[in-house]
């Protein structure tokens, strides 16, 4: 390995030995998958499970196949991303304003906070027949039960980010006699970025569980429909085949938003 003049010998055998430790990392992660389905499709077939209740890879596989090229595939896969993005987006745009409302007025927090901690206590499923009176039976149902899900999160979790901002160093821009939006735009918020990457974070999941509850409670389309349908006619692989897209999916959306993650944090620096 050619060595790098900036570089220390010592830093370059530190540098060589994560990027080995990385490697053996991602090699061991992908290891354990793959002996796991061996396992899995081994137990299939050699009848140790019961393939029609447990599925296996192959059945799984060629279920896959099936819905590629009948086109359903990527028609339910789309419905179900474009109303999880689109609720993801709205709960944490939402959810991030009425959190800095909350933390510019002592007054408004202090007599909605226990109005939020019992919506954030409220099972979300609970309101699924008021959802589908109010919005209908279509996608505007889906997005709002995503978008009650998300939003709550982000206003607790982006708040409390808000209100640990350290205390003194806001005594010392009021101080200099910065006014409150200064205060928050150059103190606060560039100090809760990471609060901010947290929060994105919990929201993929929180997004998806609520596209999918919504897709169980009113979908005609999606891969929570397709679930709910092959769990009614005990199609089994369709079930499993449509949980792994959606793992698959969730991993993808929780990857994007840890690179980005890594572009606020270069930006707050």
């Amino acid at each position: 390995m050619r060595q790098n003049k900036y570089l220390s010998p010592e830093h370059e055998l530190f540098i060589k030995k994560e990027r080995n430790r990385k490697i053996i990392i991602l090699s061991t992660q992908i290891g354990i998958l793959v002996v796991f389905l061996a396992v899995w499709e081994l137990a299939a077939q050699l009848h140790w499970i019961d393939s029609f209740l447990m599925s296996c890879p192959s059945r799984i596989w060629n279920t896959l196949a099936d819905l590629y090229s009948s086109g359903e595939l990527f028609y339910h896969i789309w419905v179900s991303l474009y109303e999880t993005l689109l609720g993801f987006a709205i709960g944490t745009v939402a959810g991030t304003a009425i959190a800095v409302l909350l933390w510019w007025s002592k007054f408004l927090r202090s007599v909605l906070e226990p109005y939020i901690v019992v919506l954030n206590s409220l099972p979300k499923i609970a309101l699924g027949p008021l959802i589908i009176v109010c919005a209908g039976t279509g996608q505007k149902a889906i997005v709002t039960m995503a978008v009650l899900i998300s939003v709550i999160v982000t206003i607790i979790t982006m708040l409390g980010g808000f209100i640990e901002t350290s205390p003194e160093k806001i005594l010392l821009l009021e101080a200099m006699n910065a006014n409150k939006f200064q205060i928050f735009t150059k103190l606060v918020f560039p100090a809760n970025v990471s609060t901010l990457a947290s929060c994105l974070k919990i929201n993929v999941g929180m997004a998806w569980i609520g596209s999918i509850m919504g897709e169980y409670l009113v979908s005609k389309a999606g891969l929570g429909y397709l679930i709910v349908y092959g769990g009614q006619v005990f199609k089994m692989d369709l079930v499993m085949a449509c949980t792994i897209v959606l793992c698959i999916l969730a991993g993808g959306m929780y990857f994007l938003v840890a690179l980005f993650e890594k572009y606020m944090v270069k930006w707050r620096d």
